[in-house]
């Protein structure tokens, strides 16, 4: 509707005849009204337009908030102060195969079978007296149907003033929470598979790097077996030929002088070292054979009692032995240190930790490596620092995130640290990195002395 507001398409009515100055005083009072007119419908328009906006806002929100329960999977249902239904969304119908019509103004207990009436029937009475509702199970009736039984919880709704103006109601059919359940449980059991398929793998590829290591580990007391061996079959020659000869009744002189040239005495002071030693490398390269076996192996092992400082100078050995240029190692620890717990797990953790240490030198003649071992009041604390570079702050909170590494492409998996930190924590214990003040990084494993089952 077009308004002209201007004064001057307004003319006020001709005055009556008489006094000049009264007519000019009454035309004053007439232009006086009418500005007040044009001010009253200004604001009149104002409030139209405000009016308008307001209603166009309402009516959007309306919509947002219908197709937001229109999209729930949940059951809504919305109740005054006296339990009769306000407002229910479209699930609910779907479920009841009703009409919103003939539920609004009904009583919200109605809608539930006998058996979860008496449940539901006390939510009001809780929340009147300021109690919280329980959630609970409960069978929606379901005409020419099997009930649908949900998941309810019940709040109560307040006036601006704060005061109980009714309760919202909110199921999830229990069929849907069992296949979520389900799909839960699905996507558990195969994070646990992975996990334990990276654990293996992560250990095949530590046990590639350290190859060359258990190599010359397993050299050393095979050879020395052999030699033994060797230096045995001379000596059981010598003494079945000296056995031979005094079967055949020499003469004493002649046993003898075939005694002295045969070094009888020689031998049987030697058998019994010899075979010592030969028992103590048959032995070393047992202990060799079963580390492997633990380091390897992606069963669930039983605790047992071990020196934990010789598995820790025989993870060091491995690793050190495979290096090209070799760091130096500075061992602090006591000479026995007795644990309970997994050894192989345990032995797979010193074996990453010095290997990232030793990636770190990589190259470097300087390249010092510190192992220390200490019993810090009922926990094993094992700390491996090098003089590298340091970490990175940026990478400081992704050391232990699965394939997260600084080195070169085809250089690491990135599940080192990441596998070491959840072994640590399946023995009750942790693992830490921080900065050395005067350079380089440690990392710190900490585990329980006993451990008496897997956490």
């Amino acid at each position: 509707m077009a308004v002209n507001r201007s004064k001057s398409a307004i003319l006020p009515p001709a005055a009556p005849p008489g006094n000049l100055a009264s007519d000019g005083a009454s035309e004053d009072v007439w232009i006086d009204v009418i500005q007040k007119m044009d001010e009253v419908y200004s604001d009149l328009v104002d409030s139209q337009t405000e009016l308008e906006e307001k209603n166009a806002k309402l009516e959007e929100a309306d919509t947002f908030i219908q197709s937001v329960l229109g999209a729930m999977t949940d059951v809504l249902i919305v109740c005054d102060a006296r339990g009769r239904i306000q407002q229910v969304n479209r699930q609910l119908l779907t479920i009841t195969h009703r009409e919103e019509n003939t539920l609004l103004g009904t009583r919200f207990s109605d809608l539930f079978t006998e058996d979860s009436q008496p449940t539901v029937a006390g939510f009001l009475d809780s929340l009147i007296s300021g109690q919280d509702v329980a959630p609970c199970d409960a069978a929606i009736t379901v005409p020419d149907g099997p009930p649908a039984v949900v998941a309810l919880s019940c709040t109560p709704r307040r006036d601006p003033r704060g005061r109980l103006a009714g309760m919202v109601m909110v199921g999830r059919p229990i069929g849907e929470l069992q296949r979520a359940y389900r799909a839960l449980d699905a996507a558990q059991e195969q994070l646990s598979e992975t996990q334990q398929r990276l654990l293996v793998s992560e250990k095949m590829a530590a046990l590639g790097r350290l190859v060359a290591g258990v190599a010359h580990e397993l050299n050393n007391p095979i050879s020395f077996v052999f030699g033994n061996m060797y230096a045995l079959k001379r000596y059981g020659a010598a003494i079945r030929k000296y056995l031979t000869a005094c079967d055949d009744g020499l003469p004493r002189a002649d046993l003898d002088d075939l005694r002295k040239d045969l070094k009888i005495d020689k031998v049987l002071r030697d058998i019994e070292p010899l075979v010592d030693g030969t028992q103590e490398g048959a032995e070393r390269v047992r202990d060799i054979v079963e580390d492997l076996r633990r380091f390897s192996s992606n069963q669930e092992e039983a605790p047992e009692t071990f020196n934990i400082i010789r598995l820790v100078h025989t993870a060091v050995d491995w690793v050190i032995k495979a290096q090209r240029i070799k760091p130096a190692i500075e061992f602090v620890r006591p000479d026995r240190l007795d644990v309970t717990g997994h050894k192989g797990h345990i032995h797979q953790i010193v074996v990453n930790l010095v290997q990232n240490a030793a990636d770190v030198l990589s190259g470097r003649s300087d390249g010092k490596i510190r192992v220390s071992c200490e019993n810090d009041d009922g926990m094993i604390a094992i700390k491996v620092a090098d003089n590298g570079s340091g970490i990175e702050p940026a990478a400081m909170d992704k050391l232990f995130e699965p394939f997260f590494t600084t080195k070169p492409i085809g250089s690491g998996t990135g599940l080192g640290l990441y596998v070491s930190y959840n072994m640590a924590l399946k023995q009750g214990g942790d693992l830490m990195a921080a900065n050395c003040p005067e350079g380089g990084a440690e990392f710190t494993l900490r585990i329980p002395v006993h451990v008496s089952s897997p956490q």
